[in-house]
């Protein structure tokens, strides 16, 4: 919890209650200028203290507290101020005194021990922060996830999984307690106790979708498949419109070897809107590599690629479909989803790379050439541009701007015996178009000796 939620509430009171005491603030009395019956010069230096520390001047602000309680010790304000001032200094030895003499004078005042507690959690102090934190629960249950974390921190998980176990009781589960539960169930290895838990959740909340596939994960996680199959096909049961228990059932089925089922589960994954990309393309992944062992369902592959394409909005979804009709040797389908990556990753050099060499394998040798130059501009160290723009160059017959395109380009080549003998070969390639045979000859016994095994 936040001591923010409190902070127009504070400042109010502080500024304008008439009483020593501001935790009894009076929202109906009329507003008073000072601090009740103190001195002047106390009241003058406290609120230069307040308006040394709002210009962040904090070493003064500290001054005039300091001066402040030699005249008056009585009023935990000002060591509430002093430990906030010395926090913000990191000065946490300073900090700590003068809210626990806050804390003395006010126990039960949540400001101060929130504040101390944040002096604990700065220094790592976490068992003090624990013994504070349990004061504040008494003020907030919010305070308790703030415990529950605390026993991790100092591996009291008994006492951790006890309270996050209230926590539950009290306000139903949450994803952020369920995280730190698992903490608890990986460092412990109390898988059956987890399971446990999640089985309960099931029993008491039979409807809840979200309960189901975290006990499908962990079934599956200790390896047991026979019971998180079980409790997928429960699910589909209760819930026939669930598209999340299909990323598990169609493993199941393709381990079964039920096809059928496991082509309609994947459907269902890939034509969802609600599941992430990240999961639809591990999917499409398995679709793809099912397919090539099983090649009598590529019609499904080919009409779900179809709808997939439609809908995707990221670019590895492309290039896995792109990749899948590479493997099949067909290059024409395959450039056609690269470029549609292309076009929502701009920035992917290594989808550029494949459409440059697709359309070299595919002689479409003008598209080539200008889109490596168009590059080459924003990858000016790339070699393998200067390498497929002087290929595109020499097929287009223009052999003077390959042989300066090329030449261009070796300076950049790190260590790469193939790609250099594949630039001496076009650069010979294009001194034997320009009739120039000696240049020809010494850039084809370069590539040659690079070709020679060592």
């Amino acid at each position: 919890m936040k001591k923010q939620r409190y902070l127009f509430i504070f400042i109010f009171g502080m500024l304008f209650i008439p009483q020593h005491n501001y935790a009894q603030v009076d929202f109906n009395a009329v507003p008073d200028d000072d601090l009740g019956n103190v001195s002047d010069e106390f009241q003058e230096l406290f609120y230069e203290a307040l308006k040394q520390k709002a210009i962040e001047n904090y070493d003064k602000a500290i001054t005039s507290l300091q001066k402040a309680i030699e005249i008056d010790d009585s009023e935990s304000i000002l060591y509430f101020e002093l430990g906030k001032n010395y926090n913000i200094l990191k000065n946490f030895g300073e900090a700590e005194d003068a809210l626990k003499e806050a804390v003395s004078k006010e126990p039960e005042n949540e400001w101060y021990l929130d504040e101390l507690y944040e002096t604990y959690s700065q220094q790592k102090d976490f068992d003090k922060a624990i013994k504070t934190i349990k004061q504040l629960v008494k003020h907030h249950p919010d305070y308790k996830e703030d415990l529950a974390a605390l026993y991790v921190r100092t591996k009291k998980y008994k006492d951790a999984l006890k309270v996050l176990d209230e926590l539950d009781e009290e306000l139903g589960v949450s994803d952020i307690r369920d995280r730190l539960r698992n903490q608890i169930y990986n460092v412990t290895g109390r898988k059956k106790e987890q399971i446990r838990n999640l089985e309960d959740r099931v029993d008491e909340n039979p409807d809840a979708e979200k309960n189901y596939l975290a006990l499908i994960f962990r079934y599956s996680e200790n390896g047991d498949k026979k019971k998180a199959f079980e409790t997928a096909v429960k699910l589909v049961e209760i819930n026939p419109e669930s598209q999340l228990v299909h990323l598990a059932l169609y493993k199941f089925y393709l381990d079964d070897e039920d096809s059928e089922k496991a082509i309609e589960s994947m459907k269902v994954v890939l034509n969802s809107r609600i599941i992430k990309p990240e999961a639809k393309i591990k999917v499409l992944a398995d679709f793809v590599n099912f397919v090539d062992k099983n090649p009598q369902y590529e019609t499904d592959l080919v009409e779900i690629t179809t709808l997939v394409s439609e809908n995707a909005t990221d670019g590895k979804t492309f290039v896995e479909i792109a990749q899948y009709y590479l493997a099949k040797g067909d290059k024409s389908k395959a450039i056609k989803y690269y470029l549609k990556a292309e076009a929502l990753e701009t920035e992917n050099f290594g989808i550029l790379r494949n459409i440059l060499l697709l359309h070299i394998d595919l002689e479409q040798y003008a598209e080539a050439q200008q889109k490596s130059e168009e590059n080459l501009e924003k990858h000016p160290s790339q070699p393998v541009l200067y390498l497929i723009n002087g290929v595109a160059l020499n097929r287009l017959d223009r052999p003077q701007e390959a042989v300066e395109n090329l030449e261009a380009g070796l300076d950049y080549i790190i260590e790469d015996n193939k790609m250099e003998a594949d630039f001496y070969k076009q650069l010979a390639k294009a001194y034997t178009s320009l009739n120039n045979l000696t240049k020809a000859k010494t850039f084809s016994d370069k590539a040659k000796r690079l070709e020679l095994p060592n």
